[in-house]
């Protein structure tokens, strides 16, 4: 093979490392342990910190300095204590590929739940076995040791026979852990500042998008009362249709169509990311989609899913809706860019919630959508104002993402140049 001649490096197990690396299992560098069941009636808001096996998926990444739960003095007593650089592995999960999910504890006050394998460290850097332990060659092997179908187990006896590639130095590992830590860090960082920003958002929406004579916040330069209206009103002829096309082996080429997952997955229509289905013209003419439009999910799982709404902000070719969904034309009196931040807030929110029927999957008829009574300012000026402060502040937060997603993605690559030897830091 051409990469197991590459001049410095040598071919094992585990992939093409330097020369001058080891390969080792686990066991080799110290012993494993069971954390105890913390009960989630158990979880407090304060007190002993704690992390549970289920966090491993949710809330950390690669190592742990601060926790998210907390138990009392009389749960701690019947816990398992943690030192700081011990490794934790998610013993229990949903599927092969993510299952022993692990992160390095930093900190010494730390208890550990139950389904958590504690592997406590020795003669090797703590961080730099915390994110190795998370590297694809790594993951492979958690993957084959998984046990299970429905729900997936590991133990400690498959983790220690996984194989690593190990830098001859503590120096050397040092230095890679601490270059992944820094771009940990900086994700980190932005994390903050997103939700930040977020909260910063949800304040503006509650003040912009109440009606000031309710305490609700103007925007400088207008006054007068807000109109009441109901959403049939301000709707093009009244129209509500919901979708038709419910056969999914119609799918796959044809026209676009905007499909119930795409409201639950963005804000705006992304015309890039649209399905096909093959219809007729005379369909397409029935429930064709125009820029402005608001589409409406009618179905969720959840009830919080119901009423979720997509604009139409942009369209490259005829598009059409599915079912499960409802179309919303607005008159061009109103601003579709306020109603879909109007469709965010607490008084729209408070109407699905009551109007909605739950029986298994939470559903929303289209017609009813049409008495949901709304405040709204009296002039398209306001909204399209109260619009533009919060899209400003949506593009924001859309920048701050895509910064974090690319710095996921350098440290990703980072993790498979470092932790395989293919740069040298030392």
């Amino acid at each position: 093979m051409e990469l197991a001649t590459k001049k410095g490096f040598k071919q094992t197990e585990v992939g093409l490392i330097p020369e001058d690396w080891n390969v080792k299992k686990f066991k080799e560098f110290g012993r494993f342990f069971k954390g105890k069941g913390i009960k989630k009636n158990e979880v407090m808001f304060e007190g002993n910190p704690c992390v549970r096996y289920g966090e491993l998926y949710t809330r950390y990444d690669n190592v742990i300095k601060e926790t998210f739960s907390f138990i009392n003095n009389e749960v701690a007593e019947q816990s398992v204590k943690l030192k700081k650089g011990d490794l934790l592995f998610a013993g229990s999960g949903e599927t092969k590929a993510d299952i022993g999910k692990s992160a390095v504890i930093l900190r010494d006050d730390t208890y550990a739940g139950g389904d958590i394998v504690v592997f406590r460290v020795k003669d090797i850097d703590p961080i730099f076995l915390g994110f190795m332990s998370n590297s694809i060659p790594v993951s492979k092997q958690k993957s084959t040791n998984g046990q299970g179908d429905a729900v997936v187990h590991i133990y400690s006896g498959g983790i220690s026979k996984i194989r690593i590639p190990l830098p001859p130095t503590l120096k050397e590992q040092q230095a890679i852990a601490t270059a992944l830590s820094d771009v940990d860090a900086l994700i980190s960082s932005l994390d903050t500042l997103i939700t930040k920003k977020k909260a910063i958002k949800q304040g503006a929406m509650q003040q912009l998008l109440t009606p000031p004579h309710k305490g609700g916040k103007r925007l400088p330069g207008f006054s007068g009362e807000w109109v009441e209206k109901t959403l049939g009103q301000t709707i093009v002829n009244g129209q509500l249709p919901s979708g038709l096309y419910k056969d999914k082996a119609l799918y796959g080429t044809g026209c676009k169509i905007i499909k119930l997952g795409d409201v639950f997955k963005n804000d705006y229509f992304k015309h890039n990311l649209a399905q096909r289905v093959q219809v007729s013209i005379e369909e397409i003419s029935s429930y064709e989609v125009r820029l402005g439009d608001l589409i409406i999910a009618l179905a969720s799982v959840k009830l919080e899913g119901v009423g979720k709404t997509m604009l139409v902000n942009e369209l490259n070719e005829p598009t059409i809706y599915d079912h499960n969904v409802a179309l919303i034309r607005l008159d061009e009196k109103f601003d579709s860019h306020f109603f879909s931040h109007l469709f965010k807030s607490k008084q729209f929110r408070e109407q699905v919630s009551s109007m909605a029927t739950q029986v298994g999957t939470t559903f929303l008829k289209a017609s009813s959508l049409k008495s949901f009574e709304l405040s709204i300012p009296n002039t398209l000026l306001e909204q399209e104002e109260i619009a533009n402060v919060l899209n400003d502040m949506d593009l924001e937060l859309e920048q701050l993402q895509s910064k974090k997603a690319k710095y996921q993605q350098i440290k990703q690559g980072m993790m498979q140049e470092l932790l395989m030897g293919k740069t040298r830091l030392v």
